[in-house]
């Protein structure tokens, strides 16, 4: 079963920067519960299928050069997990923000993502 640590390096690395769409699926399905809650300023989504739309949506119609990178320590608990990322060229971030993700059961249950202004 996976760290509170664990899932929060994959969920930003195999999900969110993740630019293949069958080994992004398949990061999915192993992360997260099925009826996952993905919360983020633009709206809430549930399920597996909503939070791929997402990701997709993010580095699909990203230019090659942006990748998404930890900004920082993570902070975890039992059942609890923030990190701070940047997302774009190496080096000169367009977005920072943090995810949180609770779990339960060793998987995701609801991630929600929190913009830097």
């Amino acid at each position: 079963m996976a760290t509170v640590a664990e899932l929060l390096a994959s969920n930003l690395h195999d999900v969110f920067g993740n630019r293949d769409p069958g080994s992004r699926r398949t990061a999915i399905e192993a992360l997260f519960a099925p009826d996952v809650t993905f919360i983020d300023p633009e709206e809430t989504v549930t399920g597996w299928d909503a939070l791929e739309a997402k990701a997709a949506g993010l580095v699909d119609g990203a230019p090659a050069d942006f990748v998404f990178a930890d900004d920082g320590l993570g902070y975890v608990s039992a059942d609890t997990g923030v990190q701070a990322w940047t997302f774009g060229p190496a080096g000169s971030p367009a977005a920072r923000g943090v995810d949180i993700i609770t779990v339960r059961g060793g998987r995701i249950t609801e991630l929600r993502t929190l913009l830097h202004e």
